[in-house]
């Protein structure tokens, strides 16, 4: 049985914003996989790429969910780019119901402008052709690795958690009671 919500997607798509409020409304833990490597490391997710590059950042990540991925009633917001390691996602399926959260293109630039210094990926100079580029390389990947998707154009976080639980309802497998 499967007691775990895991939220995967680009950044911007609304992975922490809904996964608070999904977190509240069915009285579940949160953790966010890139608070706990910042946590784990002592460093920000920028500093990380700055020192050890996103190879390094990555080999944290892993290990990072080898340990959250045994937690149960939690909804586990993950980074953008959990989905490009295999083993993340094998890990987090055995106890989770995976939802990947999408958007646009123009909606995930317009939800991540001004946060300079926060993104190490978008740090370039045509930042809406960089996410259009990441998220046709990444979009088999979330596929492959997603349960149920939705799609956060134009919505609330409620409205996309209210989505969440209803499509949950639906899963078999899925027991979030304590």
């Amino acid at each position: 049985m499967k007691t775990n919500i895991t939220l995967i997607g680009y950044m911007g798509t609304g992975k922490t914003a809904v996964g608070e409020i999904l977190a509240e409304k069915l009285g579940l833990k949160l953790i966010e996989t890139d608070t706990f490597v910042e946590q784990k490391s002592g460093m920000s997710i920028p500093k990380i790429f700055e020192k050890e590059g996103e190879i390094g950042f990555r080999e944290r990540e892993i290990a990072a969910v080898r340990e959250i991925a045994s937690v149960k009633n939690t909804v586990i917001a993950c980074g953008g780019g959990i989905v490009l390691n295999r083993i993340n996602i094998e890990r987090l399926k055995e106890s989770s119901v995976i939802v990947c959260l999408t958007a646009s293109p123009k909606t995930i630039m317009k939800r991540t402008s001004g946060q300079a210094g926060q993104r190490p990926l978008l740090e370039v100079d045509n930042v809406l052709k960089t996410i259009t580029d990441m998220l046709k390389f990444r979009r088999p990947f979330y596929d492959r690795a997603a349960d149920i998707t939705i799609n956060t154009n134009r919505l609330l976080p409620g409205t996309i958690a209210e989505k969440i639980i209803i499509e949950l309802g639906k899963y078999e497998g899925f027991d979030f009671t304590k």
